[in-house]
């Protein structure tokens, strides 16, 4: 059954049927859009309580149902200096070091850094020797992706490619499967070094959102676009950890790469299978980098 499952992905036409259930999830159809979040909240065990607005009724589109909000105060940031926090709601896929270049997937299964950044090896020399981590949301997540640290953006990158399903199954038997999917890049600035944040698609997933540029995909076409931002001045983006980021339309997974010596250790409980709640600690940054920021801080104060 899991080997038909795969062949069927391979066979169906991916960006076809996205496409068209974004088209019904972005439309405002009354009682059948109330009718599918209803179906939805049933079949997925979705737990509307801890919704800013918990009634169905009260979304015009399925998108709105998808990235609801949630109610504040179930989702604290950690306001540790020294701490990264979890980014989104979902499950640890993977997490490690960058080896060679090198990012595991599953058993048996690894892609580039430089595939998963859009080929730029530029980009992708930046995190060399550094870590990583994926987290997979399903569908009953909350969709929001919030900055696991205070980062200025410098960088975006649309990647186009597949829309494989992103579930557990299939990165365990789809080779390079998030370096293949259809992706958004951001890079941000931090002061523990870059910080890339790797928003991939997969099967059905309408689109991509980030605060800054809107929906970025799908702009049609298979060139890789990228687009470079201010780190200085008036024209600058810094997001504050725990800031929003971007939405997913429908569930996905996000990559996430360090720089070289900027993860002390991941804290406990991040591994493969387990589940992650943003806001809660994620790892711990290096002390001297830390450290040095607040101290920057302190003379810019004076």
């Amino acid at each position: 059954m899991d080997s038909l499952k795969i062949a069927l992905q391979y066979m169906l036409p991916k960006h076809f049927l996205s496409r068209l259930v974004g088209k019904f999830a972005a439309a405002e159809a009354g009682a059948i859009t109330t009718a599918a979040i209803k179906w939805f909240i049933k079949q997925y065990k979705i737990d509307m309580s801890e919704a800013k607005q918990p009634e169905p009724e009260a979304y015009k589109t399925f998108n709105d149902f998808f990235t609801r909000a949630l109610k504040p105060e179930l989702r604290p940031i950690n306001q540790d200096a020294h701490i990264m926090a979890h980014p989104v709601d979902g499950a640890v896929s993977q997490c490690g070091p960058i080896e060679a270049g090198n990012i595991f997937q599953a058993k048996g299964h690894s892609y580039t850094s430089e595939a998963l950044l859009g080929g730029i090896k530029a980009d992708a020399a930046r995190f060399d020797g550094g870590d990583f981590a994926t987290i997979y949301l399903a569908p009953k997540d909350y969709h929001r992706i919030h900055m696991p640290i205070t980062g200025t953006l410098s960088k975006m990158t649309y990647v186009p490619g597949d829309l494989f399903s992103v579930n557990p199954l299939t990165a365990q038997n789809v080779p390079g499967l998030f370096a293949r999917n259809e992706r958004v890049v951001a890079i941000f600035e931090t002061a523990s070094g870059p910080l890339a944040m790797v928003l991939v698609g997969a099967t059905i997933v309408a689109s991509i959102e980030t605060i800054w540029a809107g929906t970025v995909t799908p702009p049609g076409g298979k060139q890789v676009f990228s687009w470079d931002y201010p780190t200085t001045g008036p024209e600058a983006l810094t997001l504050e950890k725990g800031a929003e980021m971007g939405r997913f339309k429908l569930g996905s997974t996000v990559v996430m790469l360090f720089a070289q010596d900027a993860i002390e250790t991941f804290a406990d409980g991040v591994e493969p299978g387990e589940t992650t709640r943003m806001g809660q600690p994620f790892a711990k940054l290096t002390q001297a980098l830390t450290d040095a920021e607040s101290d920057e801080e302190q003379v810019d104060a004076k």
